[in-house]
């Protein structure tokens, strides 16, 4: 049996420990089970592949990026939609910009995906948020080691057009940047496992996003090779519902989950 982990964002910036720029509550507990299971199946894994969420401060997801009728930014958590920007209660910091960041969120309303929603900057490239959880980090150094291998590492997220929640694609793909596209060479990668085992941050949307896009071209036999680790995940607090209603599509779907301490014993 070919068991492949995929661990989404396990970066600093989602931990719920001081100077993290976006805290899911208990994502450090969530890295503490995580890392004890790694730890536990060691040479078991035969590939591991983690997303790591990559920004700079100018996004059109953060705070910077819009100005209201005063010159005032957003609030983080704010949502924009299509009639702010149309109406002109938000609008991108440089006018020239108007019309693209119209499309964009017209866009994100005709594909069914989240409203625009600014969130506080997090994951800069360069800064201690970006790293991976240290726990995390120092289980997947003594995998390498042992098994002579390196950890799969997927960027995502850096295109500042687009959110990119999904590791598949942005919600949005840019047709001039590849890195927002379909991700084909992750997806090719998780066909050859038997099993996926799940995890990351956070629930509510970078996990659910990457699973639903990884189940849908999967198809459905594919998607019973998943398995999520359920206390290895948490959801962006005041979006529990989001995580919710993840949990019950896909497990109808055909996605398994399991507690880290009782994932493949023995």
């Amino acid at each position: 049996m070919r068991l492949e982990f995929l661990i989404i964002d396990p970066q600093n910036d989602f931990s719920d420990t001081p100077g993290a720029a976006l805290p899911v509550s208990g994502a450090s507990a969530d890295a503490e089970r995580l890392a004890q299971l790694l730890n536990r199946l060691g040479d078991r894994i035969a590939a591991i592949h983690v997303t790591l969420d990559t920004h700079q401060l100018v996004d059109i997801a953060h705070p910077i990026f819009w100005r209201n009728g005063v010159g005032c930014p957003p609030a983080p958590f704010t949502q924009i939609t299509v009639a702010d920007v149309e109406s002109g209660v938000w609008q991108p910091f440089r006018p020239s910009h108007r019309q693209r960041a119209l499309d964009y969120v017209r866009a994100l309303r005709n594909n069914g995906r989240y409203t625009l929603t600014i969130w506080p900057p997090h994951c800069l490239i360069g800064t201690w948020g970006h790293g991976v959880m240290p726990v995390v980090a120092e289980a997947l150094r003594c995998w390498e080691e042992a098994g002579f291998a390196r950890v799969d590492y997927v960027i995502k997220g850096h295109n500042p057009w687009t959110e990119h929640y999904s590791a598949v694609q942005a919600d949005v793909p840019d047709p001039d940047d590849p890195g927002s596209q379909l991700n084909t060479r992750l997806i090719r990668m998780l066909e050859q496992a038997d099993q996926v085992a799940l995890s990351g941050q956070a629930l509510s949307h970078c996990v659910a996003n990457t699973v639903r896009d990884i189940a849908d071209y999967l198809g459905p036999e594919g998607v019973r090779k998943l398995i999520l680790i359920e206390d290895t995940c948490s959801a962006v607090p005041g979006f529990e519902e989001l995580a919710r209603q993840f949990l019950r599509d896909m497990t109808q779907r055909g996605m398994k989950t399991a507690k880290a301490a009782e994932f493949l014993p023995g």
